[in-house]
């Protein structure tokens, strides 16, 4: 079901856009005007140029037709505010379009591929620019080597890393720059956006949770309680109950499927195939709805279905392998960052009462070499107010089913050029080109306008000029740019 949806996804971002061909070639003169034949000039010795910049290392030049793509690393302090407490190396990769082209700073907040290719993120295909996509801090391939001490793992000292890194390539691309990021990337660039305000023309934000310490996440549960009709939702809870009373059957598939593919259950995260198990069943209706559609519902098994069928519909919606030591020892440098300011969601599920073994916290997501450290919403409120108060130029987009975009971002009155738009039946995939045709007009031309672009032409309904066309490897959803913290059972 997962492979489909993300299948389904980048057909839509296709079909959506509905957007003319591009008005040049890919190696081709850009819309400014500068002569293709200048802008070749000053590319000629961009890998040396890059190599030159203090602390800057070109690990890796890829081929990739009409761009040049660098994996790159930089040089940046553990402690931004202590610089003497030693460094660490920062991944990043340059796809690079054009030195007159608009950049798009794309930063996750998750790590890159271990082996990172070349991707496009919406932004970057709308204005046809060039794209630094930056790994964050802790996350494997940039490690402080710090130990279980994680106390610099934080918003600010992450956004301190961004700041030196625009600063470090302003001089390479000094046209507009643009921020974005997808679930924990657009809490990122909501949180650049505050601590760095100077830096970015604009910011655009996809399905970008605030949880501002709000009491109850009440908005969480409504939309797992709301979601699709009552006959869907009871048949989710049915197959999570049938699921919990075959514990015995489903614990030893679930041990055999680890021996058969080297995954463990070490006491660091999980300590048991059956707790595992257990954060699967809890975490399934967050994630069916995060991804699933009202279509999917018809695919839920029954109280008849067999242990192998429960296996698989469990498997496809919120993935086995997701809670084993391999992936959570990926994941745990975000876990950490939920657990000490930027929260988790807590959703209850009653009909679980009775059939739950466990009290799973997001600090079984953490390995216990690493020192706890009290929850602090200082920051992540903070962020709220300033974003509601004094955003600039900044665009959060969010999905109308997505669990993860009901407690959300807002802006005012008081905010300059900023916007929230929502994709009414979205999940946790919406996107510019899946808005309502005025709301995408107004996206898209807010979007050139920050970028110094002419505007969509005609009354403002159309599609803006020539974004670069859609390519099927470069603009592929990547699965691991989002949020996938789990629905913690309250």
């Amino acid at each position: 079901m997962r492979s489909r949806l993300w299948t389904t996804l980048a057909a839509g971002l296709v079909s959506a856009c509905l957007l003319p061909a591009p008005a040049f070639a890919a190696d081709g003169p850009a819309r400014t005007g500068a002569p293709a034949a200048a802008a070749a000039t000053r590319d000629t010795d961009l890998k040396d140029r890059l190599a030159a910049i203090p602390g800057m290392t070109v690990v890796q030049e890829k081929p990739v037709d009409g761009y040049r793509f660098f994996v790159l690393t930089y040089t940046q302090p553990v402690d931004h505010d202590h610089p003497g407490r030693g460094s660490f190396q920062q991944r990043l990769t340059v796809l690079h379009r054009g030195a007159d082209r608009p950049t798009v700073l794309s930063a996750s907040g998750y790590g890159l591929p271990a082996d990172p290719g070349p991707s496009r993120s919406e932004p970057t295909r709308l204005l046809d620019a060039n794209q630094v996509s930056l790994e964050y801090r802790f996350f494997r391939g940039s490690e402080p080597a710090t130990g279980g001490d994680w106390s610099t793992l934080n918003v600010r000292q992450a956004t301190a890393d961004q700041h030196a890194v625009f600063t470090a390539l302003k001089a390479f691309y000094p046209g507009r720059w643009i921020a974005t990021g997808g679930s924990k990337g657009g809490m990122n660039a909501a949180h650049y956006e505050r601590f760095h305000p100077g830096d970015m023309d604009g910011t655009v934000a996809y399905v970008a949770p605030d949880d501002a310490a709000r009491p109850g996440d009440r908005a969480y549960a409504d939309v797992i309680r709301s979601n699709g009709t009552p006959e869907c939702r009871a048949a989710i809870a049915g197959a999570q109950v049938e699921a919990l009373r075959r514990r015995t059957a489903l614990t030893a598939r679930y041990e055999q499927y680890a021996r058969d593919n080297g995954y463990t259950f070490s006491a660091e995260y999980m300590g048991s195939a059956d707790k595992a198990l257990e954060a699967v069943v809890v975490d399934t209706p967050w994630a069916f709805w995060q991804y699933g559609t009202e279509a999917d519902c018809a695919a839920v098994p029954g109280r008849d279905a067999t242990d192998q069928q429960l296996w698989d519909w469990f498997d496809a919606v919120d993935g086995f392998s997701f809670y084993t030591d391999q992936t959570l020892s990926y994941y745990a440098p975000y876990y950490y960052q939920a657990a000490t300011e930027l929260g988790a969601p807590e959703v209850a599920y009653p009909q679980l009462k009775g059939l739950l073994k466990y009290r799973i916290s997001v600090w079984d997501y953490i390995p216990d070499k690493v020192a706890r450290r009290p929850f602090d919403p200082g920051t992540t409120r903070d962020v709220d107010r300033w974003i509601r108060r004094n955003a600039r130029n900044t665009l959060f987009v969010y999905g109308g089913r997505d669990p993860w975009s009901a407690e959300r971002f807002s802006v005012s009155a008081r905010t300059r050029d900023s916007h929230v738009l929502t994709v009414a039946d979205g999940n946790h995939g919406a996107s510019i080109t899946a808005l309502a045709p005025a709301d995408r007009a107004l996206a898209t031309d807010a979007l050139l306008r920050w970028a110094g672009l002419p505007p969509a032409g005609g009354s403002g309904l159309t599609a803006s000029p020539a974004p670069a066309p859609y390519d099927a490897v470069l603009d592929a959803p990547d699965p691991a740019e989002r949020h996938r913290l789990p629905g913690l059972p309250g």
